[in-house]
C-alpha cells in the first residue's frame, strides 16, 4: 500500500485520466450492450423446455405464437385483409387465424362451433402472431398504428416489448431520485459542499466503468441493467465516506496533504477491504445459481464491487489531492446538532429485543419459505393499454396459453389419438396439429408444402395446445403435468414439450433447488471472512445469525400479508441483504471487542452504541433509500419486488444491529474472550466502573475523535 499510496499522490493528475478516459469510453460502449427482456432463456441449457426450443428452433421455420390480435367488429374477408398486412409487417414472422384450421369457403355453421369461436366470435376475429426475439418493440408499434384504437394486443411480446421501452427510462428515473436524496444526506452529515460531489463521482466512475465493460458479455439481463447501478451505488459509498473522513483526520496531524492522503489510503485499507470482501463473496455466490440470471446478476455486483474499491483506493485520493483548496473553501458548518450517545436508551431495549427475536425466530424462519411465489414477469398494469387490452381479450375469447409438443413424424394416426387425449384434458381449449385440422386420412404428400410446413420437419410432427389458465400458478403447472404425462403415455420419454408455462415450471423447480446451494454458500464464505477479520470462532456465528435473522423477518412479511413475492427477488434478496449489511455488524463487534478490552461489558456496549450508530444509520439509510426507489419507480415487478425487500431489510438489519446483537454479545461475553485469539477482557467490579470509564475516555480520546 505504500508503494501504491506514494504514486497515486505524486502522479495524481496520471491517475485522474487513467480513470476518466475508461469512463469516458464505457459511456459508449455501454450503448452497444444488449439487455435480454426474456428470463426463461437463463434457464440451464439441459433444462428439458430449453432443449425442446432448441429441437423446435432447428427443425421448424415458423416460431411458437408470442402475441394475440383481436379485431372488433370485422368481417371474415376484412379479418383476412388484416391478416395479410400483420404478416406484412417487420418482425411478424407468422399469422394463424381460422383460415389455417377449417375451409372458410364452406359456411362457418357447418364447422366445429368451439374451434370457430376460438378464433371468430360475435363479429370479433382473434389472430395469433409470432414476433420475433428482438423486434418486439418496432413491431408491436406498427400493430398498434395498424390496429388502431378499437383493435387489441396481447401476449408475452408485448410484455416484452413494454418492458424494453420502460426499463432504460425507469433505471434512468431511479438515479435520478435517489442521487438528489443521497447528495441531501450527506450535506446534513458531512461538512463540505463539495464531499458530497467527490463521493458520488468516485463511485460514479466506477459505475460507468462497471455497465461499459459489460460489452465483453455481449447482453446483460434486464434485472442486472436495472438493479445493479443502483445496488453498486447504495452499497460502495461508505468506501468513499471513510476514506475522506480518515484524510480529514490526518490532515489536523499534519500540513503535508500528501502525507495525509497516504496515511489515510493505509488505515483506511483493511476496513474497506474486510467490507469489500464481505459484499464481495455474498454477490459471488449468486454466480453458483443453475439459473443463470443469477451468475450474470452476481458476476456484473461483483465487477461493481471490485471497480469501486479501486475507485475509493486509486482515484478518489487523487481526484481529492487536486480538489483540496475547493474542498477547504467549501466547508460549512455542522447542519445536524451532535446527537447525545444513543447508547442509554437502546440498551434499555437489549433485553425485550433479545426475548422477542428467541420467540419469533423459528416461526419466521419457517414462514419465509412458504410464501406464495411467482416464477415469472407477472401481469400487466390493470390501467395501461396492455392490461385493459389483455382483459378485453380474455373476456371474449378467454385465456391464450399456448403449449407444444414435438413426437416424432410417421404415425398420423397416433398423433391424432394424442391430440384426442389432450383435448379430453382439464384447461386445453383446443388442439391444432395436422390430424386435427387437415385430417390423419389426408396424405402430406398431397398438400402444398405451406401446409404440412407448420406441422412437420423432417424427422418432427409438431402439436400446439392451446391452454385457458394463466402462465404460472397452481393451475398452469397442474395442466403443464397432466399433457406432460398424456403425451408420455402414448410416446414414452420420445417427445419435446415446450411453452411459457413449461418454461416457468422447469424454473420453479430448478431455482428452488438453487436456494438452498447459494445460502450455504454465501454463508460460508462470509464466515469464513469474519473469521479471517475478527480471529475467533464464536464471533462470525453470531453475527451472521443477527444478519440471517433479518433476512428471515424481512422474507417473512409477504407470508403474513398473503402477497405473492416473485421467488427470485426471494432469492436474489437472501444473499444481496447478508452481504450488503454484515459490514453494519462488523463494525459494530470490532468497536465493542476494541473497547471491551479497557471497558466493562455495559459501558463497552454504550460506548459501542455511541460511535457507530450515525455510521451505521447513514449507510442503512442510504441502502434502504435505493431499494425503496426501486420499488417506487420499477413498473417491472421482479425489480420492485426485490427494490422492496431491499429497503425493508436494510432497515430490519439495522435494527437487528442496534438491538439484538449488543443482546447477544453481553450474553456470550465470557464465550467470545475465550474463543477469541489474543483477546482478554477487562475484568472491572462495579466500584471501580466509573474511574475505570473516566481513564478510557481520556486514554482513547483521540481515538474516539477520529472514528
Amino acid at each position: 500500500m505504500e508503494i501504491i499510496s506514494k504514486f497515486v499522490t505524486d502522479h495524481k493528475r496520471l491517475v485522474i485520466a487513467l480513470f476518466a478516459v475508461p469512463a469516458l469510453v464505457c459511456v459508449f460502449l455501454f450503448l452497444g450492450v444488449n439487455v435480454n427482456f426474456n428470463i426463461v432463456e437463463y434457464l440451464p441449457q439441459d433444462a428439458a423446455s430449453t432443449r425442446a426450443l432448441s429441437v423446435m428452433e432447428d427443425a421448424f421455420t415458423q416460431a411458437m405464437p408470442n402475441a394475440r390480435v383481436m379485431l372488433r367488429d370485422v368481417s371474415v374477408q376484412e379479418a383476412l385483409v388484416y391478416k395479410r398486412r400483420l404478416g406484412e409487417i417487420e418482425g411478424v414472422s407468422d399469422v394463424t387465424w381460422l383460415d389455417d384450421i377449417v375451409d372458410i369457403r364452406q359456411p362457418l355453421e357447418t364447422a366445429d362451433r368451439a374451434t370457430v369461436e376460438s378464433y371468430y366470435k360475435d363479429g370479433s376475429a382473434l389472430l395469433s402472431l409470432s414476433v420475433r426475439r428482438g423486434g418486439e418493440t418496432a413491431a408491436t408499434e406498427a400493430i398498434y398504428a395498424l390496429i388502431g384504437e378499437t383493435g387489441a394486443l396481447t401476449g408475452d411480446a408485448v410484455g416484452r416489448a413494454e418492458m424494453q421501452r420502460l426499463t432504460g427510462s425507469e433505471t434512468t428515473r431511479a438515479i435520478a431520485i435517489l442521487v438528489p436524496i443521497i447528495l441531501i444526506i450527506l450535506l446534513l452529515t458531512t461538512r463540505s459542499w463539495l464531499e458530497p460531489l467527490l463521493f458520488l463521482g468516485a463511485i460514479g466512475v466506477s459505475i460507468v466503468i462497471n455497465m461499459g465493460t459489460n460489452i465483453i458479455f455481449g447482453e446483460i439481463s434486464f434485472i442486472t441493467n436495472a438493479v445493479s447501478p443502483i445496488l453498486q451505488l447504495a452499497v460502495s459509498l461508505d468506501y468513499a465516506i471513510f476514506l475522506l473522513h480518515s484524510f480529514e483526520t490526518y490532515r489536523r496531524e499534519t500540513d503535508d496533504i500528501h502525507a495525509a492522503m497516504r496515511m489515510a489510503m493505509k488505515r483506511a485499507l483493511p476496513a474497506v477491504g474486510a467490507s469489500a470482501a464481505t459484499t464481495l463473496f455474498g454477490f459471488l455466490a449468486l454466480v453458483f445459481m443453475r439459473f443463470r440470471i443469477g451468475s450474470d446478476l452476481g458476476v456484473n455486483l461483483a465487477k461493481g464491487i471490485v471497480l469501486s474499491f479501486l475507485s475509493v483506493m486509486v482515484f478518489l485520493p487523487a481526484l481529492t489531492l487536486c480538489c483540496h483548496k475547493l474542498l477547504d473553501k467549501t466547508k460549512h458548518r455542522p447542519f445536524l446538532p451532535s446527537s447525545r450517545n444513543p447508547g442509554r436508551f437502546l440498551s434499555k431495549l437489549r433485553a425485550p429485543a433479545l426475548i422477542l427475536v428467541a420467540l419469533l425466530l423459528v416461526p419466521v424462519f419457517l414462514a419465509q419459505r412458504r410464501s406464495d411465489f411467482t416464477y415469472g414477469f407477472g401481469g400487466f398494469n390493470e390501467n395501461s393499454r396492455n392490461g385493459r387490452d389483455s382483459a378485453a381479450v380474455d373476456e371474449t375469447f378467454g385465456r391464450f396459453n399456448p403449449v407444444v409438443l414435438l413426437v416424432p413424424r410417421g404415425d398420423v394416426a397416433r398423433e391424432k389419438v394424442l391430440g384426442d387425449a389432450c383435448a379430453a384434458l382439464p384447461h386445453v381449449t383446443s388442439v391444432v396439429s395436422y390430424a386435427a385440422t387437415v385430417g390423419a386420412e389426408i396424405p402430406d404428400a398431397f398438400l402444398d408444402p405451406s401446409v404440412t410446413d407448420r406441422f412437420y420437419s423432417e424427422d418432427y410432427s409438431r402439436l400446439i395446445l392451446y391452454v385457458d389458465t394463466p402462465e404460472e400458478g397452481e393451475d398452469a403447472f397442474a395442466a403443464v403435468e397432466n399433457i406432460r404425462d398424456t403425451a408420455r403415455a402414448h410416446y414414452g420419454d420420445d417427445f419435446h414439450m415446450l411453452g411459457q408455462s413449461v418454461s416457468l415450471y422447469d424454473m420453479k423447480s430448478i431455482i428452488t433447488q438453487d436456494n438452498g446451494r447459494v445460502n450455504a454458500i454465501a454463508v460460508a464464505a462470509i464466515f469464513l471472512v469474519l473469521l479471517l477479520t475478527f480471529r475467533s470462532l464464536s464471533l462470525p456465528f453470531l453475527l451472521l445469525l443477527t444478519i440471517e435473522a433479518a433476512v428471515w423477518f424481512n422474507l417473512s412479511v409477504p407470508y403474513f400479508t398473503g402477497t405473492p413475492l416473485c421467488y427470485i427477488g426471494y432469492l436474489v434478496l437472501s444473499t444481496v441483504q447478508l452481504g450488503a449489511t454484515v459490514d453494519y455488524a462488523i463494525l459494530f463487534s470490532d468497536h465493542y471487542i476494541f473497547h471491551r478490552k479497557r471497558l466493562p461489558k455495559q459501558a463497552a456496549l454504550k460506548r459501542t452504541l455511541g460511535e457507530t450508530f450515525r455510521s451505521i444509520l447513514l449507510s442503512g439509510t442510504i441502502l434502504s433509500l435505493a431499494g425503496f426507489t426501486l420499488w417506487f419507480s420499477s413498473s417491472n415487478p421482479i425489480v420492485s419486488d426485490l427494490g422492496l425487500l431491499l429497503g425493508r431489510g436494510a432497515l430490519l438489519s439495522m435494527a437487528m444491529v442496534f438491538l439484538f446483537l449488543p443482546a447477544l454479545l453481553a450474553l456470550f461475553d465470557k464465550f467470545i474472550e475465550r474463543t477469541t485469539l489474543r483477546t482478554v477482557f477487562a475484568d472491572t467490579d462495579a466500584e471501580t466502573l466509573h474511574a475505570e470509564t473516566l481513564h478510557a475516555e481520556t486514554l482513547h480520546a483521540e481515538t474516539l475523535h477520529k472514528e
